[in-house]
């Protein structure tokens, strides 16, 4: 057994040699590195896949033996200062690890197929690669300077694979946001880094833990320094897993390939922030009112993100609000001090939210075969629906990770959102509420995604009107039989929801559209561009490669079996609870958690009736029942009669605007910070250069005039400089003279 744990430096860095032979390989031998590109996928599965068998069996020597290895080597030692480097290997650490590397080469074989259209292929996995060695370096860190330097490396990979696609404006604005929200949050980590080093002198996580525990009990620091510092901790985390108010950079991370948005959203940059609190848990705990301010951002974060994602036309920002109120339940539960519950969440969440963006990426991939590469048509939503039967088996597993994702036994999430909804209780009634209900919000929007993606008849189908395959096609009609008259005469629609001044739908759907031929004249056609000019196109969406749907299946398995982990069946200790006992002993936590099955049960009815009554809301707003009928009069007065005995107009729009709005969030920071920055920069720059550079610039300006003119006076004549000369010292001495009596 120590013998394993003497190797497990090999965590970190045995993805490393990918990324360092494929920029040696492009650099030295472009074409021969090239054309040998899907051996380098190859490769990066391999040495991941090794990572993850050596990672799972330091798993099971953590549960067979409940111990806790570090090894430290010095690196730089003097009188006053003292740095080591290592690797700690404990619970957390091989959790962190099992999940960075299925989920990574889930993500890698999915990617081979997505990305072989790209003329960035190898650049993407050499960034794949790098990004999983950056994240597994995170969780082995000793250290809080190591953990620092693994987080800046997390943070550059992920401005590179956000900005994969740089030559498209939004995409490189999209990694600019990233980088400078979560670089407010890094420079708030390194001050609380230094902070604590100032007040205990040590970065390693024992002593730094043992030291402040001792200070505080003996009460000889300064407790609002302290907390002040463990907030600027909470700052780092808060920035990289999208916690209100550093949130905003998560939804325009979206502009990356998919396979990126699945790894950032499952397993590596959001789940870094959890892990980084759950890291410091035994120092935030013995610090006064930190953990009340970590499960307040949690509860307004989960309250947040799901409210943000009602009205979301993109298929991948309405996951990515997703993805940030279930990490809001991650932050919520640490706050309320239940370590065990938020690490299950990590666990659950992250196989079932890979699950729906893979499921995504399909979807995406198959209606680019329809208009070539447009993200603002191939990721809406409202020109989706149909799907089922053209993608079965995309179409299944989505079902299933939005069914995860309302809380649905016995899938995963729901075993773990439970205990934390159980949990909120106890601590807070207040917060219970808030959790409870966003619990519906999620059932509501989440089954919003899945009907209006997949289901129904009444969508944009593209067809192509030139006669030519070549030709770009246009979202104008529906799905149905090209040339079939009475399909067109019967279903010209273009859509179902209302459509607002500015384009965007309305939140609820009251009105019905007739088809109109002169549409056809005021839809541009998609651009052809040259990256994707091999994407082939087609009339009808098809369900992608085996290559794809392998990942997506595996994903299945784990949705499906994987919250099972956590459920104690009996009196005894759970597998989950057992593998954390170190982590649970060191918060001073019984590690004993039997289960009350008739308490369970009860619980469990009163959630699964909260999700399923979001489902019902869902399903009768966007459930297109309407293809039942042929007369599009009672399709008008059906549609109009549902919603607005509901809700009143302004409601309704109250609530569209707010989410579709981002919650103005993004439009305060525009206008308050970034235009203030933009005057305060502008103001700076003129007092420079008018006033800090203004003033010797004038005197030098005036030495010049005064030159001239003294030059133009002077003839050669040395009489004249003469009667000059003792002139201007007559008046000098007359000055003088006067001003002396």
């Amino acid at each position: 057994m120590e013998q394993i744990y003497q190797y497990a430096w090999i965590i970190p860095f045995l993805p490393l040699p990918v990324p360092m032979l494929i920029g040696l390989g492009l650099l030295l031998f472009p074409t021969a590195t090239k054309s040998i590109r899907r051996m380098w996928a190859f490769q990066s599965v391999l040495l991941l896949s090794i990572v993850m068998i050596f990672s799972m069996n330091l798993s099971i020597q953590q549960i067979n033996s409940s111990s806790v290895y570090q090894y430290v080597w010095s690196w730089i030692i003097n009188n006053d200062f003292s740095l080591e480097f290592g690797y700690l290997i404990d619970p957390l650490t091989s959790i962190m690890s099992i999940l960075i590397t299925t989920v990574g080469i889930m993500v890698l074989i999915y990617s081979d197929n997505y990305m072989s259209h790209d003329h960035g292929y190898l650049r993407f996995f050499a960034y794949m690669s790098f990004f999983s060695t950056s994240m597994l370096g995170l969780v082995t860190s000793s250290n809080l300077i190591q953990i620092y330097i693994f987080w800046e490396l997390v943070g550059i990979c992920s401005y590179l694979l956000i900005g994969f696609w740089f030559t498209r404006p939004v995409a490189a604005k999209a990694c600019q946001k990233a980088f400078v929200t979560n670089r407010v949050g890094d420079f708030g980590l390194l001050l609380g880094i230094l902070g604590f080093y100032w007040v205990t002198g040590s970065f390693e996580f024992r002593d730094l833990f043992q030291i402040l525990n001792n200070l505080i009990y003996n009460n000889e620091v300064n407790f609002v320094f302290v907390t002040l510092c463990a907030v600027l901790l909470f700052a780092g985390a808060v920035a990289k897993s999208a916690q209100f108010p550093l949130h905003v950079w998560l939804p325009d991370a979206m502009e990356g390939p998919t396979p990126i948005s699945a790894l950032i959203h499952a397993a590596t940059m959001v789940a870094a922030g959890i892990f980084l609190v759950a890291r410091l848990m035994p120092l935030f705990i013995v610090i006064p009112h930190i953990m009340n301010f970590i499960s307040l951002i949690g509860i307004i974060t989960v309250f947040l993100g799901a409210t943000l994602a009602l009205a979301q036309k993109d298929i991948k920002r309405g996951l990515a609000y997703s993805t940030m109120s279930q990490l809001g339940y991650m932050m919520l539960a640490l706050g309320m001090g239940s370590y065990r519950s938020a690490l299950f969440h990590l666990i659950t969440h992250a196989y079932s939210k890979a699950l729906l963006f893979l499921g995504s990426g399909s979807v995406i991939h198959s209606m680019e075969t329809l208009v070539g590469y447009c993200p603002k048509k191939s990721q809406n939503m409202v020109l989706m629906g149909g799907l089922t039967k053209h993608v079965p088996i995309t179409k299944n597993s989505f079902l299933l990770g939005t069914l995860s994702l309302c809380g649905i036994p016995p899938l995963a999430c729901f075993w773990s959102k439970d205990e934390i909804l159980n949990d909120s209780w106890l601590y807070s009634p207040i917060f219970a509420i808030i959790a409870w209900s966003t619990a519906g919000l999620t059932a509501f929007y989440m089954s919003r995604i899945y009907l209006l993606t997949f289901e129904g008849h009444l969508n944009v189908h593209f067809q192509n009107y030139s006669g030519k395959r070549n030709t770009p096609f246009y979202s104008i009609s529906l799905w149905g039989k090209e040339g079939s008259k009475k399909s067109n005469k019967n279903f010209r629609l273009v859509t179902l929801l209302k459509m607002k001044k500015k384009g965007g739908p309305s939140f609820f759907s009251n009105k019905v559209s007739k088809f109109d031929e002169n549409v056809r004249n005021m839809i541009q056609p998609v651009l052809s561009i040259p990256n994707f000019a091999n994407i082939k196109t087609s009339l009808y969406p098809y369900e992608s490669d085996n290559t794809m749907l392998f990942p997506i299946l595996i994903l299945i398995l784990f949705t499906l079996f994987v919250g099972f982990l956590g459920i104690p069946f009996n009196e005894d200790v759970d597998i989950l609870s057992k593998w954390l006992t170190p982590s649970i002993n060191l918060l001073h936590k019984n590690s004993n958690n039997s289960i009350d099955w008739y308490e369970f049960c009860k619980d469990a009815v009163f959630s699964v009736s909260i999700a399923s009554f979001g489902i019902f809301i869902a399903f009768f707003l966007y459930q297109p029942v309407y293809s039942s009928f042929q007369n599009l009069d009672l399709i008008n007065s059906f549609v109009k009669m549902g919603p607005k005995r509901i809700f009143s107009d302004k409601i309704k729009n109250a609530i569209y605007d707010w989410s579709y709005n981002r919650g103005y969030i993004d439009a305060f920071y525009g206008t308050f910070l970034t235009a203030g920055m933009r005057k305060l920069a502008e103001f700076t720059h003129f007092f420079d250069r008018r006033i800090i550079d203004g003033i010797p610039n004038g005197v030098g300006l005036m030495s010049f005039f005064v030159a001239e003119v003294i030059k133009s006076v002077g003839g050669g004549r040395i009489s004249s400089y003469l009667f000059f000369y003792f002139s201007y010292v007559s008046i000098f001495l007359l000055i003088y003279y006067f001003l002396n009596l």
